[in-house]
């Protein structure tokens, strides 16, 4: 994982409207960046939903959230309609984001090793330096484990 106190990687990005996303579109704001493995997945899904579930929440205390995966444009305006969340989701088919952000990796599985997502959450102050890094993330409860 990234360390905190270090600046949070830049990133350029397509969202599920083909709309480029980047990390500079925050500057001033907080930003809760996600990475989750696939869309319409029982983890993930509970993940997003918790997210959204407090997303009011987040906005209140300033944040913003978005999520990246490796899923199409396609796929995520299926997954936001089916789910109604409130926030974007850039596709990174590539892994450039997943990489520079380090959640990309082995990931042991049913005693099988793959490379995957790894799911994993960093908070990104105003001016763009990580605050927090989050590993073990609790998919039903994940707002409380960002506002602490």
């Amino acid at each position: 994982m990234l360390t905190i106190g270090t600046p949070a990687p830049a990133f350029e990005g397509l969202d599920e409207n083909g709309n480029t996303v980047r990390l500079t579109d925050f500057t001033g704001q907080k930003l809760v960046l996600y990475f989750y493995p696939k869309d319409s997945t029982p983890g993930c899904t509970s993940e997003a939903c918790n997210l959204r579930d407090n997303y009011e929440r987040f906005l209140a205390l300033g944040y913003q959230v978005l999520g990246v995966s490796k899923d199409s444009a396609e796929s995520h305006q299926r997954f936001i309609a089916k789910y109604d969340l409130p926030f974007h989701l850039i596709s990174d088919p590539d892994c450039t984001i997943l990489k520079a952000y380090e959640a990309w990796g082995v990931k042991k599985m049913y005693g099988r090793e793959t490379m995957g997502t790894l799911r994993t959450t960093y908070v990104i102050d105003e001016q763009g330096i990580i605050v927090d890094a989050i590993g073990k993330v609790n998919t039903k409860a994940h707002a409380a484990q960002i506002i602490k």
